[in-house]
């Protein structure tokens, strides 16, 4: 039967992982925000198509990448001024030689500017990420934003190795703007030269004070499709780890259960998502072992019924899994590493042995047939108490004329839902020939 259940669960893994690579796609959801100001009175049309802005969060693994590139094409058909990548990101999983392709790409893209705004507020573009920034033909940066550190792309890079904040980055001439929100970011770019072409990505108009100002053109939005997204957020140490690690948890769950449940569909959407996210994240092999062997070290004292020799191995075990996961200096944060290892040894030692007690202690008779089964007085019963009958205690009930005390042996005559009712068993009515 295990056998059984660990097919059915291999199967169901790898079902649902070819559905995810079926529908995993370029697809990008995108919102249009007009640019005139409700209080703007008389304006001049806007000239030009505006500009296109994405948003390019977290790490940059191929999935962002395939987005930033089939974003620079869907901003060259759209004919708009200029593409904008609102960068906020810890650094790049890319291979080196992906890294200097898309950095490349965005170089020598002549179609449309592209341009990068670091933001918005506490944003940063660490490692690999600051090769978008190193490509862009504009560079604008947040308040209390940072850039630096990258992974090298030429000899004498100044990103390399240091870390810049708005203001630095602006004197050394690695940014051009210091614009606070995107909006204003944008209305900079206009009258930009850049590749012979000049930008127009803001208008003027007449507020109702009669005062002059700029209007940005059109700015839509886009961002990674829903799959996307969720394959995205996947590759993110703390969350690859913490799915692998409770994915584990529920196949444990489930192969003490003796079926396949909700416990089960949630493990393998948890375990597909965390193999996307170890997949694309420089995952270190041990690791993943260490892990499984402790959860497997879990498991055989789950089946023991108490904790002994084997919750220790799967304790160390997944404590140094935890800190050997990953490569390259990637790390999960240790709060979550003790979080999880304390929910992880609580649930193994506690919750799963009383689960499986509940399990397979169930009768598979009636009542009625404890039935003149013999058992012990816990306490005294006069006309009520407890008595052990079978291994388990139970609450009884005995006739007033014959108390019963504490120690001594009892007889179950009937059952009464849940309360027992029991006689001495010796000069009981059955004793009697009654």
């Amino acid at each position: 039967m295990p056998i059984v259940r660990i097919g059915r669960v291999a199967l169901g893994t790898l079902a649902l992982l070819a559905a995810c690579s079926a529908f995993a796609g370029p697809a990008s959801s995108a919102t249009t925000t007009p640019p005139a100001d409700t209080a703007a009175a008389d304006t001049s049309a806007p000239s030009s198509k505006g500009v296109n802005v994405i948003e390019v969060t977290g790490y940059i693994d191929p999935i962002m990448k395939r987005f930033i590139l089939s974003s620079v094409d869907k901003a060259v058909s759209d004919g708009v001024e200029a593409l904008v990548i609102q960068l906020d990101s810890p650094g790049s999983l890319l291979p080196q030689r992906q890294l200097d392709a898309l950095e490349k790409s965005l170089r020598n893209e002549q179609r449309v500017p592209i341009a990068v705004w670091v933001g918005p507020l506490g944003a940063r573009a660490n490692g690999g990420a600051n090769r978008l920034v190193a490509a862009a033909d504009v560079v604008g940066m947040a308040p209390s934003t940072r850039i630096g550190n990258s992974t090298p792309a030429s000899a004498g890079d100044p990103l390399v190795g240091r870390r810049y904040t708005q203001n630095e980055a602006v004197k050394a001439g690695l940014a051009q703007s210091n614009a606070p929100v995107l909006v204003q970011f944008v209305g900079e770019l206009d009258g930009r030269t850049i590749g012979g072409r000049t930008l127009d990505t803001a208008f003027p108009a007449t507020e109702a004070d009669g005062k002059l100002t700029a209007k940005v053109n059109a700015v839509r939005f886009a961002k990674l499709g829903l799959l996307d997204r969720l394959l995205h957020t996947a590759v993110n140490p703390s969350v690859a780890y913490l799915l692998f690690v409770i994915a584990l948890a529920l196949f444990v769950f489930e192969f003490f259960t003796g079926g396949i449940g909700i416990a089960a569909f949630v493990g393998l959407a948890a375990f597909v998502l965390a193999a996307a996210g170890l997949g694309n994240l420089p995952t270190r092999p041990l690791g993943v072992i260490m892990i499984a062997i402790a959860m497997l070290g879990f498991a055989i004292d789950v089946q023991a019924g108490s904790p002994r020799f084997w919750t220790g191995v799967g304790t160390v075990g997944l404590v140094a899994g935890s800190f050997t996961l990953f490569t390259d200096g990637i790390r999960v944060p240790l709060y979550m590493i003790g979080v999880m290892v304390l929910m992880t040894v609580l649930f193994m030692v506690n919750g799963m042995p009383t689960m499986v007690r509940t399990r397979f202690a169930t009768p598979t008779i009636g009542r009625e047939a404890m039935i003149g089964e013999v058992g012990t007085a816990v306490d005294g019963i006069g006309p009520e108490g407890v008595v052990r009958v079978l291994g388990a205690p139970w609450r009884a009930r005995t006739n007033r004329a014959t108390p019963i005390a504490a120690g001594a042996p009892v007889r179950v005559v009937a059952v009464d839902g849940l309360l027992l009712e029991v006689e001495p068993l010796e000069g009981g009515a059955k004793d009697a020939g009654h």
